[in-house]
């Protein structure tokens, strides 16, 4: 039976990319413009922030201990401790109108993200990998908005959003060369009602993503049709993984800021959402390898 929980009333200005570890069964995500980084267990509780010193746009945790973050300013190492955050490198200098956004990690222990015009209009940026030896790759480019990066289960095909645009593309992945190629349409939302915002894989390797302006989560099947659509309490949700002790509830973040000059119409927008008996799993995020 399905059922939604708001299990952290946040209120977050931009609530986004929840993570769950499966090793500390503890689940981390994100307020982009507090700028902060949350903690919490998988009913909410046992909560902690640590602020940051600029917009972040993801986060994933280090195989040995930390976390990596894209900053507005680039890929930086976070203590997660102190909270003191180290620059690793800026992959797209110069360019004062874009901030890097949503990440995460492939099989391999790469740290994919890209970047978003903040004006969410021009296709100013591209989208980078960063290895476990810190080497910097360019995957993409010409991008609007970048979100929702995601893996097949095999690995094999790379998902990935243009928010702006509409849009999530598929490309074929090399895990050895950490290359994306052949990009192709995967899903349009001309015809839906939001954009595609976050987004996860399944273990069945079914696609959700997060639409925002909609607040729905939309299921593709792999030949890029839609399987389902499950509505949310609130029109502003942004990202999606799946947690909890068997991989089977969905976590869903959403966003407390205006939208053109006008504030959401929710008490609980910016919150923290569990979603219960989707009757799927979610498969276990990797750590990056540096």
């Amino acid at each position: 039976m399905l059922r939604i929980d708001l299990i952290v009333d946040a209120r977050a200005a931009l609530g986004e990319g929840p993570l769950w570890d499966v090793e500390e069964q503890r689940l981390y995500w994100i307020d982009s413009l507090g700028p902060a980084v949350h903690v919490c267990d998988a009913r909410g509780g046992s909560r902690r922030t640590l602020l940051l010193p600029e917009p972040v746009g993801s986060l994933a945790l280090r195989q040995g201990g930390g976390a990596v973050v894209s900053l507005k300013s680039g890929f930086h190492f976070l203590d997660l401790d102190g909270g003191e955050v180290t620059r690793i490198v800026d992959p797209d200098p110069g360019k004062p109108r874009i901030r890097m956004n949503d990440g995460k990690v492939d099989r391999q222990g790469r740290f994919v993200a890209g970047y978003m015009d903040t004006e969410e209009r021009d296709p100013l940026c591209r989208l980078f990998s960063l290895a476990p030896d810190l080497k910097v790759q360019r995957l993409d480019e010409d991008i609007v908005c970048s979100n929702g990066p995601c893996w097949s289960p095999d690995g094999r095909t790379f998902y990935f959003a243009d928010t702006s645009r509409k849009v999530i593309y598929a490309y074929d992945y090399d895990g050895e060369t950490g290359r994306a190629s052949k990009r192709r349409l995967f899903a349009s939302f001309d015809k839906l009602r939001g954009y595609p915002d976050g987004a996860t894989v399944d273990a069945e390797g079914f696609l959700w993503s997060v639409e925002v302006y909609s607040g729905r989560l939309v299921r593709f099947a792999p030949d890029g049709s839609i399987d389902r659509l499950v509505g949310l309490p609130v029109a502003s949700t942004t990202s999606i993984s799946f947690g909890g002790p068997d991989l089977d509830i969905a976590f869903v973040t959403s966003m407390a800021r205006p939208i053109g000059g006008v504030a959401p119409k929710e008490r609980e927008a910016g919150g923290l959402f569990a979603v219960h008996g989707l009757g799927v799993r979610g498969l276990p995020e990797p750590r990056f390898g540096g």
